[in-house]
């Protein structure tokens, strides 16, 4: 009204902020009177607030409560955003009513988001410097909301052909006519239902004795409310254990939510689980198309579920929940890079977790150092499985010093000549290898024979690599930003000849087929899993003994039982060692404790053949029993200690990006000054310094590694922290540049 408007207008220019505030509190009770109603709404943008609009009471069927989904403009834009408060009427009076726009209206057919989902974005945003806007854009991302207003408008257009099939009923005067109609009414109730039933089975899962004591010794850990932390040896059977308190937990009419780090595990444990759980089963991750994620995301809604997701399954719409399973929890996988939130799944989990007032079992053979130091001081319960479920041995482990075979002719290629017999041995008793390249492609770095030239990508300070197609022809690939260059031969400065350094998975299927000419050999790495059809035939056929010889990245190493497989062996393993960061050692160990693991794991005891030009490094001190677990532990804690690195801190990257490379670097050291002089509380600012890569996708990277002491000042500075950072972006125009990781990996 007009009356409303002038009088509000002098607010602004009263000098007395007593009468200010009675006159704002006047105008708001004004505005309710006359049906006006004021919420906040979560955007799926990066706001450091929450957006106020108004509607009228009248002009909707009921008043918007905390979850809906609303249609808004914003910035010229239309989103749909999330109703967070419902009764905005003091905050809406301190913005300034007039500043206000009203709601585009309800977003219909969108269902309502849950109060836990709400207070889950919030704890993340917090946790990891970031805003709930980010976290709401990746738990309803632009594709899911589409593929909802799609299904929306589908379930409106089933409404109304049954409402049309009612009144054709109703009007029939033949006995058989209006019997055609019900039964087309039917047809299209029941194709409108998903045709999973609701029984519950009871999981049909049967443990060893072993297992059934560490059963019980997690559900002792759950009545103390503390999350339990499963450490059993690869083979012990830790998954059976997972089952088994999965049907306990759907048996009390609870949900179940099971996480694991890549798509390539949850793949390989589908089929199991749904071997026991046919009923439940749902599956979550970025390799289902936009239509099942939907799908999965409204049945989990109304039916007893076990989702098994990767880590982006945390921001489901969760109900019901009593049990989280992170499974190899110690996997850097768990944790999201780009784009905010920086989350990590096995944290994420745990608040989860919380929020439901769910158990959560974190299990892993080689766990994080972080999760075995909870346990020691008494955040988590420790559980430990030693025996293997068929009683099989440890493999042995060789060490190989590739130095000293090249020195006396003992190479032939990648493969020394030690493994070579190896490998021999093997496949003539009737057995099976798998052999571990860290490195996909023909070769990762080619080099110019004349002039010395290393081919690099545009737009990233990286090599590229050389593919070969299946047709023969080379392609150049940067691993980094995914540029692909036809691949000619000779160098792009002198002309001369490129010559390929290293053996990539490609290289050393090559050589492998000419070594063991009789042998059926393949390959699985991200370049061979084209499908999830093709990836799947990989694993079957050697599971079912059909291929000899596997070659592969990581991608070997994780979780599969393969019955026949004797013989595991990593080639240039050193590229495993050696980066920039303070988890490499820990890393490297777990990943090859793992693949160690895949052998053996029946009644014959298996061989691990470690080909490296360090032999005496700590890491492999420590696979061949050199170094006792407890005394690689107390080292590794020993050095983090030394440095002031996690567990005894909380570490955070502020990473600049900046397509101008001086910019950058002047940025990243004036902010570092900055920080150092304004963070106290024992706050250590390190760098900036430049990653092993420094340019990606043509940005420009500095990094500056901040660490917190994990104390009650903690808080505290993470917010000073993100006040600088907003305050350095203000004063230097600098806005979209800066990133906050929360616990980098």
């Amino acid at each position: 009204p007009l009356l409303y408007h002038l009088s509000y207008s002098t607010v602004w220019d009263c000098k007395d902020r007593q009468k200010s505030f009675r006159y704002k509190f006047f105008l708001t009770k004004f505005a309710l009177m006359y049906g006006l109603r004021y919420i906040q709404v979560i955007l799926p943008l990066r706001l450091g607030w929450e957006p106020l609009y108004s509607y009228k009471e009248d002009s909707l069927p009921s008043a918007l409560v905390i979850g809906d989904r609303v249609k808004v403009m914003f910035g010229g834009k239309e989103y749909v955003g999330v109703v967070s408060e419902e009764n905005a009427g003091e905050e809406a009076s301190e913005v300034g009513l007039d500043k206000i726009k009203p709601i585009l209206g309800p977003a219909k057919g969108l269902e309502k988001v849950s109060l836990e989902e709400i207070r889950l974005w919030r704890m993340v945003a917090e946790y990891y410097l970031c805003t709930p806007g980010e976290v709401y854009k990746a738990a309803y991302p632009a594709g899911k909301v589409e593929e909802e207003e799609v299904k929306a408008r589908i379930r409106e257009r089933i409404q109304a052909r049954i409402a049309k099939l009612d009144e054709k009923i109703a009007k029939a005067r033949r006995e058989d006519t209006r019997e055609r109609y019900i039964v087309q009414r039917e047809e299209i109730l029941r194709s409108a239902q998903n045709d999973k039933g609701t029984a519950h089975s009871d999981g049909g899962v049967v443990l060893s004795e072993a297992q059934e004591s560490a059963f019980n010794s997690v559900k002792e850990v759950f009545k103390f409310g503390k999350p339990a932390l499963l450490r059993g040896v690869t083979g012990s059977g830790k998954t059976e254990i997972y089952l088994k308190l999965a049907a306990d937990t759907l048996s009390k009419g609870r949900n179940v939510l099971f996480m694991v780090p890549e798509i390539a595990l949850s793949r390989q444990l589908e089929d199991r689980i749904r071997n026991h759980f046919p009923q439940e089963l749902e599956v979550f991750h970025s390799g289902e198309t936009i239509a099942k994620r939907a799908e999965t995301t409204s049945i989990i809604k109304s039916r007893p579920y076990l989702v098994l997701g990767t880590r982006s399954s945390i921001f489901l719409p969760h109900r019901d929940l009593g049990l989280v399973i992170v499974d190899e929890e110690n996997d850097p996988s768990y944790k999201q890079d780009n784009p905010a939130p920086r989350y990590n799944g096995r944290e994420a989990g745990i608040m989860l977790a919380g929020l439901h007032g769910a158990a959560i079992v974190l299990g892993s053979a080689t766990p994080s150092l972080e999760s075995l130091y909870n346990c020691s001081v008494g955040r988590f319960g420790l559980i430990e499985l030693n025996d293997k479920y068929f009683q099989a041995k440890d493999a042995d482990v060789e060490i190989i010093d590739t130095i000293a075979e090249r020195k006396k002719n003992g190479m032939v290629g990648s493969f020394s000549r030690k493994l070579i017999d190896r490998i021999n041995n093997c496949l003539d008793k009737g057995g099976q290898v798998a052999l571990l390249r860290e490195r996909r492609s023909y070769s990762p770095v080619l080099q110019c024979e004349e002039c010395g030239t290393i081919p690099k990508c545009d737009r990233c300070d990286a090599a590229l690599s050389l593919h070969i197609k299946e047709n023969g022809e080379g392609k150049l690939v940067c691993h980094y930003c995914g540029r692909v260059k036809r691949y000619l031969g000779t160098c792009p400065d002198c002309g001369g000849l490129l010559k390929p350094l290293g053996a990539g998975t490609q290289k050393i299927e090559e050589e492998a087929a000419e070594l063991f000419p009789e042998a059926r050999i393949t390959r699985l790495d991200s370049d061979s899993a084209r499908s999830r059809k093709h990836e799947t035939e990989i694993i079957k056929d050697f599971s079912n003994g059909e291929t000899d010889i596997l070659i592969g990245t990581r991608m070997v190493a994780k979780g599969f039982d393969f019955s026949g497989l004797s013989l595991v062996a990593v080639i240039q393993a050193d590229s495993l060692l050696g980066q920039q960061d303070y988890r490499a050692d820990e890393r490297a160990i777990s990943l090859l404790e793992q693949f160690r693991g895949r052998c053996g794991r029946r009644a014959d005891k298996g061989l691990f053949v470690i080909q490296t030009s360090q032999p005496d490094h700590p890491v492999y001190k420590t696979l061949s029993g050199d170094l006792s677990d407890s005394e690689s532990m107390a080292k590794q804690l020993s050095e983090r200690k030394m440095f002031g690195y996690p567990p005894y801190s909380r570490v955070i990257n502020a990473v600049l990006r900046d397509r101008n490379a001086s910019r950058v670097e002047l940025m990243s050291r004036s902010l570092s000054e900055t920080l150092a002089r304004s963070l106290g509380n024992g706050v250590k600012v390190i760098g900036p310094f430049s990653p092993a890569i420094e340019k990606v996708g043509g940005d420009n990277i500095r990094i500056i590694r901040l660490l917190l002491p994990k104390d009650k000042r903690l808080k505290n500075n993470k917010a000073s922290l993100e006040e600088e950072i907003l305050l350095f972006e203000s004063e230097r125009k600098y806005s979209g540049h800066i990133a906050l990781d929360v616990d980098p990996v």
